[in-house]
């Protein structure tokens, strides 16, 4: 495995919506790092897609999330898997990148089939495990299980940003610092 770089790599915030949102296993942090993960990328140049599972019935991304998220607009889908939508996957594959880091929520379920469904593509997952989570822990455990045996990288919310950032120096060094120590 190659490490990602700015020029090849994609966010993907999959269903980080209404009450669900605060149900999930350590929701906090998940929200968090989610937040780092998107402020780090606007530094980087790195694009960010999200998406929505029937948000008519679930609601929307939660508002410190999605406050965050002004310049993208929300790939709706009912398929568990981000992939099952045909818009989403035009949209990805416009993009022209290889990378894709997930994050989002619930793992064992659209976390878990949108990173299957990546790899059969032929990305590469970074399946975040400090942004990811389920209801019950014991699944989410199961999930990040299932999506590293099907040949995704666990990373958490620092090592991907320090990953994509590389250099300790200058200005974008100072703005991941300051977006790691917040």
């Amino acid at each position: 495995m190659l490490m990602m770089t700015n020029e090849d790599t994609v966010l993907l915030i999959i269903d980080v919506q209404g009450k669900l949102a605060s149900l999930v296993y350590e929701s906090e942090i998940v929200e968090k790092n989610i937040r780092k993960l998107i402020k780090a990328c606007r530094v980087l140049d790195v694009p960010i897609l999200y998406a929505e599972q029937y948000p008519k019935g679930l609601g929307r991304t939660i508002e410190p999330v999605r406050e965050l998220l002004t310049e993208e607009a929300p790939h709706e889908k009912i398929t568990f898997s981000c992939c099952g939508s045909p818009d989403f996957m035009e949209h990805l594959r416009s993009l022209k990148r290889n990378e894709v880091i997930v994050t989002g929520i619930e793992t064992h379920v659209c976390v878990y089939q949108t990173s299957i469904d990546l790899m059969e593509y032929g990305y590469n997952v970074h399946l975040i495990t400090d942004a990811v989570s389920s209801r019950a822990r014991e699944d989410r455990e199961t999930g990040f299980h299932c999506i590293e045996k099907a040949g995704a990288w666990l990373k958490s919310t620092e090592m991907a940003i320090f990953e994509l950032l590389r250099v300790a120096q200058g200005e974008k060094f100072k703005e991941i610092s300051a977006i790691i120590k917040a």
